[in-house]
């Protein structure tokens, strides 16, 4: 019986390269995107597996519905939460319209996505998330002299990292395992969308993050930063945050009661 994996955003870039990968290993899929011809174009090049395009908008309440019925029906080996918009824009200029799309698209859909599947998956005792986020969701404490600000952009990517640590906690024994993938920038068509030319950047590919991605789960790990060299890093950003949740106390700290 194959295996079948679902991935969001599977037109272009970081999804399309993980939906070509699980097809080389003979997944049927479930390509998401709000592009028909793209995903029609996916399916016709690939007719050794079975591949189920669905258009839809994951910015929008229908969207993310019909998505997740699908998470909630079919048996899924594999959930890929990677759609993605960037309106890299401060909080001031950044339009209503476009922080709905925003929220929607990186919090709603692969939270309300992930819910879907996830009971399903402990039921089968089996099953993997991967959520596609980025470095920028550790970029908080950095000036404004240092990174432009994108404060919903950087949240969003936040989001999805805290999420996906609590949700592999959550199902430790189950089967179930659950990954965040944090690359940095990567030549896809993301940026070129928002109208941003990183020609002149060097950028790491999409085939890359993936490779990084299932090796990370082989691995164990829930957070992958691709183009981290030195893990250890990682682990004493999340070694600090629990030195910081331990060291709490129901008294006021000293420094708040001396005026």
């Amino acid at each position: 019986m194959s295996k079948l994996a679902l991935i969001t955003g599977a037109t272009s870039g970081i999804g399309r390269a993980f939906a070509e990968r699980f097809a080389a290993e003979g997944y049927d899929l479930v390509v998401v995107g709000r592009r028909r011809e793209r995903l029609a174009e996916f399916a016709a090049a690939h007719p050794r597996v079975e591949v189920r395009p669905v258009a839809a908008d994951l910015a929008t309440d229908e969207g993310i519905d019909a998505v997740a019925g699908i998470c909630a029906a079919e048996p899924l080996d594999v959930l890929v939460n990677n759609a993605g918009v960037a309106h890299y824009k401060p909080l001031a200029e950044l339009p209503a319209a476009e922080a709905r799309e925003l929220l929607g698209v990186k919090v709603l859909a692969p939270t309300l996505l992930a819910r879907s599947a996830v009971a399903g998956m402990q039921e089968r005792g089996r099953g993997t998330i991967v959520n596609v986020a980025g470095m920028i969701a550790f970029s908080g404490p950095a000036p404004h002299s240092q990174m432009p600000r994108r404060a919903v952009y950087a949240g969003t990517l936040a989001h999805l990292v805290a999420l996906s640590q609590t949700l592999a906690a959550e199902l430790e024994g189950t089967g179930v395992r659950v990954q965040v993938v944090c690359p940095g920038v990567v030549a896809t068509e993301f940026h070129e969308r928002q109208g941003l030319d990183l020609g002149a950047v060097p950028r790491m590919s999409a085939e890359d993050v993936v490779t990084a991605s299932l090796r990370g789960l082989e691995l164990g790990e829930v957070v992958c930063a691709p183009g981290v060299e030195d893990a250890s890093l990682l682990d004493r950003v999340f070694q600090a945050d629990l030195a910081a949740f331990g060291g709490q106390s129901p008294e006021l700290a000293g420094r708040y009661r001396n005026a």
